[in-house]
């Protein structure tokens, strides 16, 4: 890390082993940080005040310790006050979006199935809704969202002079790159490429709502390890976000289409179980592509999204849950 250009730690001024003598001693001794106090650690990771000893110390004690949904809040609080924004862009014959922008995170990719991410955002996209699909890849050898995006012609966010002059109207979907919402928060995910280990970043940016405020917003969000199931559902509800959570898909935000998972929504914080898990895995044979290759893909999208090829019945699912809370944060 140290020997490439804007990494994070250069130009350290100050550093965060104050934070680091609470939190790295060990699970059993780790102190918990409160929101305050988990603010100004992120606020001075990202503002380059930190060593890279000290980043990976911090990424090995929260892997360690956990985080709790107090100090999710605190992180996403110092991240979302740093980062660009999205803007929606209404038309002259629709002066206000009626439909929330949904927002999906994409970072994990494609390793066994076909990737799905892309045909959910299309899929949604037709039914007149903004979306919004923010990513980076975190994994070398998955296939990416962006990469399903450039090979259907989609239109991606390519620089940072593009995303101020990008415009997310209704029936459109955009994919936008971390690298230009937060370079630095790129920089904390490409972490796990040194150590070998997840950190916090990678469940901070499963809840990270890159739209400008003023706009209404679902976001979609999963995990993959039952752990975070708990502590990202307080998180949620102390935000008082509007989320569609789930078990997701190799860690994609989209409906596992060999079963249907439990999908809880989350209105102005308020949690209710719209979709009740499926036991057992899908008998019908399906006709989704049996390898990750990004053409095969491409083209099963295209088919499906034209009514040539079915949907996956747990995709329908989840649109169908996503429409339910569409209404729901309408009427707020």
């Amino acid at each position: 890390m140290s020997g490439q250009q804007h990494k994070l730690g250069e130009n350290t001024c100050m550093g965060i082993s104050h934070y680091i003598k609470e939190i790295g001693r060990g699970k059993e001794g780790a102190r918990h940080l409160n929101t305050d106090q988990a603010r100004d650690l992120m606020q001075l990771i990202l503002s380059g005040q930190v060593s890279d000893l000290e980043i990976g110390a911090f990424c090995i004690a929260m892997r360690i310790k956990g985080e709790t949904p107090h100090e999710m809040i605190g992180f996403l609080e110092a991240i979302e006050s740093n980062m660009n924004k999205v803007r929606p862009t209404p038309t002259t014959a629709a002066p206000k979006i009626s439909k929330p922008v949904i927002v999906i995170p994409s970072y994990n990719g494609a390793r066994k199935l076909p990737l799905f991410t892309p045909l959910l955002a299309g899929a949604l996209a037709k039914l007149g809704f903004p979306v919004i699909v923010h990513g980076h890849p975190t994994e070398d050898k998955r296939v990416t969202t962006q990469r399903v995006f450039e090979l259907l012609g989609w239109p991606s966010v390519t620089n940072s002079t593009a995303l101020h002059e990008s415009g997310l109207k209704e029936g459109q979907v955009l994919y936008v790159s971390m690298a230009y919402l937060s370079a630095k928060v790129c920089e904390l995910l490409d972490v796990r490429k040194t150590i070998g280990l997840r950190n916090s970043s990678h469940s901070l940016v499963k809840i990270i709502n890159p739209v400008e405020r003023g706009w209404p917003v679902l976001q979609l969000s999963s995990y993959t390890h039952p752990e975070y199931l708990a502590s990202m559902s307080q998180t949620f509800e102390l935000l008082k976000k509007n989320v569609l959570f789930f078990r997701g898909t190799e860690g994609e935000a989209v409906a596992d289409p060999r079963r249907t998972p439990k999908m809880t929504g989350f209105v102005n914080g308020r949690a209710e179980t719209l979709i009740e898990q499926v036991q057992g895995t899908v008998e019908l044979s399906h006709n989704y592509p049996d390898s990750t290759d990004p053409d095969e893909v491409v083209i099963y999208t295209q088919k499906v999204l034209a009514g040539e090829l079915e949907m996956p019945l747990s995709i329908q699912s989840q649109i169908h849950a996503i429409e339910q809370l569409s209404l729901r944060i309408s009427a707020l």
